[in-house]
């Protein structure tokens, strides 16, 4: 999870100093992009950077120095919920807020920024352009989001969840690529920082796509989508998270009752409320054709280098780099073998400082993992399709489920050799041991 506390301090303090996140990266000597990932909380100052910020701001170095390390004591955390239209989002938000209230969370929900800025008078066809009303969409959506992340860190509980309605890349369906890569530019932003600065994102399916007798746009102002339109926009939305470390799709294969039931197993199971099991299922498949993958808008090509720590017996601890293109985020993950097919998974968001400081525990009997993952979503199902550059005519497509008899629909392009879920020889940590 971010440490919203330390990037929220920073962000009010440039503020105070009445200065944009370029005025004050060329001040210390970083990118924009460095000053973004510290006020987001997914990444923390260097020590000379932190000198230069406490001259910059007038405070004491050791009063930032103590903040960087302080841990909060509120665990935040920040998920999506989107959906195409008329996919129950509405409903959703009050299922979720009676089910983790019991559970001891307060619940914050950022409202939707789309809807709030039509209804008021501010949509693409008001403004200029279409790339006029996203910034100004975009920048919006930021803003909301630190107030919430600002609000939550100072409250006198012990969990917090932030449940935004509709998240920063919902904007990419409704953009081209230029528009989208000019409104990147214009927030100092990337992709993979928008997308992966939440910890979960959830998709629900609109009633167009399984469940079109009750499809309707009365229930909001901001909608004129015909079923045909809510369809393709829906798609649109699942390329647009596809790639997310943690992204799963709610379909419409059963009644909504059950639909809302699925989406408060999914999320409790993320949280890890009551014990965060992991359902994997894993297949040994032929090489596939990467061309092929990196063509379909629903497929994410994404950089992994996984290290395994030092760990006790019967746990595996790893630290993983995920992102490309010089944009990356770092977790570690803790497992605990609970059956043949479900673990205890926790895992956390690391910024690159402690992501640098535990490499040094790394496990020398374990050589590093280098992989490329492609994450694509086919009929409502999330793959992760690992290629290894030791391997030229196989690869592995794992996918994570909350039901351990759930069907598996793998597309007609993916050639599965055989299962090898329960064969210990297919799992990263025996392929990371270093072979006499």
């Amino acid at each position: 999870m971010n440490d919203y506390p330390f990037g929220n301090f920073i962000l009010e303090r440039r503020r105070m100093a009445g200065l944009s996140q370029t005025q004050l990266a060329e001040k210390i000597g970083v990118t924009n992009k460095a000053v973004s990932k510290w006020e987001n909380g997914a990444a923390k100052p260097t020590t000379a950077a932190m000198r230069k910020l406490a001259a910059l701001f007038e405070i004491p170095i050791d009063m930032l120095l103590q903040l960087q390390e302080a841990k909060s004591k509120v665990q935040i955390t920040k998920i999506v919920i989107t959906g195409g239209p008329c996919a129950g989002k509405t409903t959703a938000m009050s299922w979720v807020q009676n089910a983790f209230t019991q559970l001891g969370y307060t619940v914050l929900f950022v409202p939707e920024t789309a809807t709030e800025l039509i209804t008021g008078g501010v949509a693409p066809w008001t403004c200029g352009t279409n790339e006029d009303y996203q910034k100004c969409q975009m920048r919006l959506q930021a803003e909301k989001e630190a107030v919430f992340e600002q609000a939550a860190a100072t409250m006198p509980v012990e969990k917090v969840l932030i449940v935004c309605d509709r998240g920063a890349l919902d904007n990419k369906a409704y953009m081209s690529e230029l528009e989208f890569s000019c409104v990147l530019s214009a927030l100092g932003a990337t992709e993979v920082e928008l997308r992966d600065g939440y910890d979960a994102v959830f998709h629900l399916v609109t009633a167009a796509k399984g469940a079109e007798a009750f499809y309707t746009t009365a229930n909001n102002n901001a909608r004129t989508e015909t079923p045909e339109e809510a369809a393709a926009l829906d798609d649109k939305l699942i390329a647009a998270w596809t790639g997310h470390p943690h992204f799963r799709i709610i379909d419409n294969t059963t009644d909504f009752e059950d639909k809302m039931k699925r989406l408060i197993a999914e999320i409790s199971m993320f949280l890890g409320e009551p014990e965060p099991y992991e359902i994997e299922r894993k297949f040994l498949i032929e090489y596939p054709d990467i061309q092929w993958l990196e063509s379909l808008p629903n497929c994410r090509r994404v950089e992994i280098i996984q290290t395994y720590l030092n760990a006790p017996e019967g746990d595996e601890i790893r630290v993983r780099q995920r992102g490309g293109n010089g944009s990356y985020i770092y977790f570690q993950t803790t497992k605990r073998r609970v059956s043949d097919l479900k673990r205890v998974e926790i895992e956390r968001r690391l910024s690159k400082d402690e992501y640098l400081s535990l490499l040094m525990d790394a496990d020398t009997t374990m050589r590093q993992i280098r992989k490329t993952r492609y994450c694509l979503t086919y009929e409502n199902q999330y793959f992760e399709i690992d290629v290894y550059p030791f391997w030229q005519d196989k690869a592995i497509a794992e996918i994570e489920l909350t039901d351990e008899n759930a069907e598996i629909v793998f597309p007609k392009q993916i050639k599965v050799i055989r299962e090898v879920t329960e064969d210990e020889s297919y799992k990263n940590a025996a392929l990371a041991k270093i072979k006499e």
